[in-house]
């Protein structure tokens, strides 16, 4: 699915080293994508837009502020779960092997980029 976001996400992939990432609406369509085949862009936009919602209803109930970001830890490597703004959500998953810094870094790069691209 190619559109003005791709290239935001082709190099968040390429810099971060990641495996892949995708922008979600925050119903849980797909908005854009970089992802390897074995993925499927659908459910992991649904997975992302529920894991984000129930992270910021716990965060909520316990009085932690705003949620700026939900971190998923596998034996494989890292899914990690940004909202933009209200609009969208970013996900992003990569190896165990990644360098954690900078890929939280990179994310953050991204999306102020996506934020001016959602305007």
């Amino acid at each position: 699915m190619a559109n003005k976001f791709q290239e935001t996400l082709e190099m968040l992939v390429r810099e971060a080293g990641a495996e892949g990432c995708v922008l979600v609406s925050v119903d849980g369509l797909p908005i854009s994508s970089v992802l390897p085949p074995s993925i499927d862009e659908d459910r992991v936009s649904a997975m992302g837009a529920a894991i984000l919602s129930l992270a910021e209803r716990v965060n909520t109930e316990l009085n932690k502020g705003l949620l700026e970001q939900v971190y998923i830890k596998g034996s494989k490597g890292y899914v990690i779960f940004t909202g933009v703004k209200d609009l969208a959500v970013l996900g992003v998953l990569a190896p165990s092997n990644a360098k954690l810094g900078l890929l939280l870094m990179e994310i953050q790069r991204a999306i102020k980029k996506l934020e001016q691209e959602l305007g």
